[in-house]
């Protein structure tokens, strides 16, 4: 069966209880910035883990005050959502603030069609392109933005510390339309 990509609405709006399913974790994307640019390699671990995000409870109305979400739907089967929203920074950039998909349908390109479908509605409301952010030590996540067409435009190291996770860090995506 063919996938659809369809913005959720009140009509589809179960979608947007997808639950969050096990990635795994083997390595970390480390990110240096020198005169020339920003610069990467990978640092694959010794061990590999799964995780699981907690659930968000999105409702449809803080979604669409904010932005807007798009689903990819397997018949009437939500199979894969991102949210995406306006404003998150001063900046021309559509922020993608959450992206997922069942596992059985991972690897099969719906994240990127996902994010291709955006971008007629970022461009309608004057956006110039994506941008996200993805956890150094989520390797998987960042060998997907790279390859779709993102480029590294900032890193934090401050956002873990004083939690669990110190000493990991956000990478910041851009991909301009």
């Amino acid at each position: 069966m063919a996938i659809e990509i369809n913005r959720i609405t009140q009509v589809n709006k179960a979608a947007l209880r997808l639950p969050n399913q096990p990635f795994k974790r083997f390595g970390t994307l480390l990110v240096t910035r020198t005169e020339t640019g920003w610069h990467h390699q990978e640092q694959l671990s010794d061990q590999t883990f799964e995780q699981t995000f907690p659930e968000e409870n999105y409702q449809l109305s803080a979604i669409d005050a904010a932005g807007f979400a798009l689903g990819a739907f397997e018949g009437s089967r939500c199979v894969a959502l991102a949210t995406f929203e306006y404003d998150f920074h001063f900046n021309r950039y559509l922020y993608l603030a959450d992206l997922k998909v069942d596992p059985p349908f991972r690897r099969q390109g719906i994240a990127a069609n996902l994010l291709n479908a955006a971008e007629p509605l970022a461009k309608a409301h004057h956006k110039r392109g994506l941008c996200t952010i993805a956890q150094g030590s989520n390797l998987g996540a960042n060998r997907f933005y790279l390859a779709a067409g993102f480029h590294i435009g900032g890193l934090n190291t401050n956002d873990y510390r004083f939690t669990s996770q110190e000493g990991d860090t956000d990478i910041y995506y851009y991909r301009d339309f």
